[in-house]
């Protein structure tokens, strides 16, 4: 897999390939980026300072089936907004009061993100403006569609999702939630999101915060 022509170098330069096809965007005054953290935020960041757009972190926390962690019945986002999947719910015979519990627990994690992240600064105003939700990559796709969900809440004009690199069929069913979605790369077979960049190494919360400084601090300019 070394070196393969598919490949990134690291999230910035996914970032800068993806910004070169959102250049429709550029120097527009409703347009506002988030990165879905940790990995989408360095992503976010070449695309907010390409299109002189103010940058932010949307935070988003999957909610596992108890017992069952990697399989998502929910999610939770930014601004008390909650996302469930009824069938999977339905399928394991879970009560209100178990998805609860886990939606209790990953909204102190949430929060405990937002703190981190955002100190005492609001979210970017999102109503009438035209979002562009950012991660590293598709894969399921289960957490950029509960961020797309929970935008909508907010009475955006539109949701782009943007991606450096996604499953083709994730990219394609993202299409019916989002108003656009644009995956600079769609490599088969695809595997796993890690696979597609030479350096896929953690994105760390101090990174996180210093891109959003930066990118907050070029906004005000």
């Amino acid at each position: 897999m070394n070196g393969h022509p598919q490949q990134f170098v690291d999230r910035r330069e996914g970032g800068a390939e993806l910004a070169a096809k959102l250049i429709g965007y550029n120097g527009r005054d409703d347009v506002v980026v988030l990165g879905l953290p940790r990995g989408g935020v360095p992503v976010a960041f070449e695309i907010a300072t390409a299109l002189g757009a103010p940058l932010d972190v949307f935070v988003v926390r999957k909610l596992g089936v108890p017992g069952h962690a990697e399989l998502a019945m929910g999610a939770i986002a930014s601004g008390g907004v909650r996302v469930l999947n009824e069938e999977v719910i339905a399928w394991y015979g879970l009560s209100r009061e178990a998805v609860d519990r886990v939606a209790a627990s990953e909204q102190i994690e949430l929060e405990r993100r937002e703190a981190e992240y955002r100190g005492d600064q609001p979210l970017v105003p999102i109503t009438g403006r035209t979002v562009i939700v950012v991660d590293d990559g598709l894969a399921t796709g289960s957490t950029m569609k509960a961020a797309v969900q929970a935008l909508r809440g907010m009475s955006p004009t539109s949701i782009v999702v943007a991606v450096p690199v996604g499953a083709n069929d994730t990219c394609r069913g993202l299409a019916a939630v989002a108003d656009e979605v644009i995956c600079a790369r769609m490599p088969e077979p695809f595997s796993a999101v890690g696979l597609w960049y030479r350096d896929f190494s953690q994105t760390t919360d101090d990174e996180v915060r210093e891109l959003l400084e930066q990118g907050r601090a070029a906004g005000r300019r």
